[in-house]
């Protein structure tokens, strides 16, 4: 009998905590949708790349993020894992094209403004965006982090992880929104994007790794997390 009570009460513990993941997962969603749209409307406004790569790489956020809500979604109600894995695999694949496009985007785009001398308009939509974003990003990362650990869940350990990177981009954006608009650097969004540039390579790196393991490595990956 209390061998059988611990394991009803791990059962409803890890409930609670997929309901949690649930729950954090659907604010960063709406976050994201705020974050992409605003950001490519001030970008657009102001002709900044920066903005711009950084509202697109805030959709492909949102797609990934959906995926994993989808996810938490079917174990909160009980069902079957592996139409999800599946399905998630494909996604991965998208994702890491999109990325790939993205990154050449980014270089393209920067290294012309470099060679032309195209000079951005100040935006401080862009500014409050940015700001807003690294205010927001660690401690979401943060909760995620702490949710996959009590879960043993790999994806929603790589979403940690794309929540700080996001913030760490988003303190590149805003170094280059600043330096453009008080020192009139009409370079600094270009360069800032370069730097920008590194953090999407290595999520671009990740991503690329992730769609090249198949459904069932993926399985044995959450498996292996959640007896550990």
């Amino acid at each position: 009998m209390p061998v059988a009570s611990d394991a009803g009460a791990a059962q409803v513990q890890r409930a609670a905590w997929v309901r949690a993941g649930v729950r954090v997962e659907y604010f960063s969603l709406a976050w994201m949708v705020v974050e992409a749209v605003a950001s490519v409307w001030a970008g657009a406004l102001a002709g900044s790349l920066l903005l711009i790569a950084f509202g697109l790489d805030s959709v492909i956020e949102l797609v990934t993020g959906a995926i994993l809500l989808w996810r938490l979604s079917i174990e909160a109600s009980g069902g079957t894992m592996e139409r999800v894995a599946r399905a998630e695999q494909r996604a991965a694949r998208v994702v890491s094209v999109s990325l790939v496009l993205l990154c050449a985007y980014v270089l393209a785009s920067a290294a012309y403004g470099l060679l032309t001398q195209r000079r951005p308009q100040s935006s401080l939509p862009g500014i409050v965006i940015a700001l807003v974003a690294l205010a927001v990003m660690p401690g979401l990362g943060l909760t995620k982090r702490r949710l996959a650990e009590r879960l043993g869940s790999r994806a929603l350990r790589g979403d940690a992880a794309s929540s700080f990177t996001c913030g760490y981009m988003a303190a590149t954006v805003l170094a280059g929104l600043v330096l453009n608009a008080v020192a009139h650097w009409w370079w600094a969004e270009d360069v800032a994007a370069l730097v920008f540039l590194g953090w999407l390579g290595l999520e671009t790196r990740e991503a690329l790794e992730e769609a090249r393991e198949g459904p069932g490595a993926a399985a044995d990956h959450d498996q292996r997390d959640e007896t550990e």
